[in-house]
């Protein structure tokens, strides 16, 4: 069954097993394991790279994969050069968005889908050294709205291309820590994006930070509980429209002044 490169396909950020990435993309029993089971495998005409990320795979090997703000920084198998066969058709077949790219953090646990990745850097190590974006139009990255950080221009370990971040790295898993605390409604209105969108709204909110980040230096610790809140664009913009941004309950006071008189 060919890949249906549908961005329904896999919804980024959601977790997968390799079992059932192999029912969505109808891989027979007889070609489970192998290469499935050891970074990345060819399928057809598209790629799937199963990368961990601070943790050692399972072949033994620890390489330095890590996510740099909405990339990321990983390895190949151990040997890998850039001008390999196979390294070429994976980076051919990124440049057409067709390697889809799972991470985890926690042995033999379920891969988090971070989406179609497209090569913005090569560094012919050994092994090779890829820099990965996740920018198809088609896919919808609920972890990066907009709206809320202008980018900046930063250097990935010496890498010789501009990689495009916002201007204080966002923790990606303080974000859904964040939500899986205080749920994805605007703690602020109550706005669900889902509930009022369908499936298009599914997984869609701002994370706003209680303190401002250009008063953070880039080395503090976030505590998603503590200083993070789910807020929906509305309410995120009105809690910026004083300098420093006011609190998100003098923000619902407010509201629920002009609701309810």
């Amino acid at each position: 069954m060919p890949v249906n490169r549908s961005s329904h396909v896999f919804v980024v950020g959601e977790s997968y097993t390799r079992n059932d990435i192999y029912d969505i993309v109808g891989v027979p029993g007889n070609l489970h394991g192998g290469d499935w089971e050891t970074g990345y495998h060819r399928h057809e005409d598209a790629f799937f790279i199963f990368a961990n990320v601070g943790i050692a795979g399972q072949t033994g090997h620890d390489y330095a994969n890590s996510l740099v703000g909405d990339r990321l920084v990983w390895y190949g198998k151990t040997g890998a050069k850039a001008e390999h066969p196979s390294i070429q058709a994976l980076l051919e077949l990124g440049r057409k968005r067709q390697v889809y790219i799972f991470y985890r953090k926690q042995k033999r646990g379920p891969f988090i889908y971070a989406g179609l990745g497209r090569p913005v850097d090569v560094k012919n190590e050994i092994p090779v050294r890829i820099v990965w974006a996740f920018d198809a139009p088609a896919e919808f990255h609920p972890e990066r709205p907009p709206e809320e950080l202008s980018p900046a221009e930063i250097y990935v370990e010496g890498a010789a291309t501009r990689v495009l971040v916002n201007s204080y790295e966002r923790n990606l898993a303080a974000r859904r820590a964040c939500i899986d605390y205080w749920g994805i409604k605007c703690q602020v209105c109550g706005f669900d994006f889902e509930e009022v969108y369908g499936e298009i709204g599914r997984g869609f909110i701002h994370v706003h930070h209680i303190k401002p980040l250009a008063e953070i230096g880039s080395s503090y610790e976030v505590d998603p509980v503590r200083d993070l809140r789910p807020v929906c664009p509305n309410c995120h913009a009105m809690l910026h429209r004083t300098k420093p941004p006011m609190e998100v309950a003098f923000l619902i006071q407010a509201l629920d002044r002009n609701r309810y008189g």
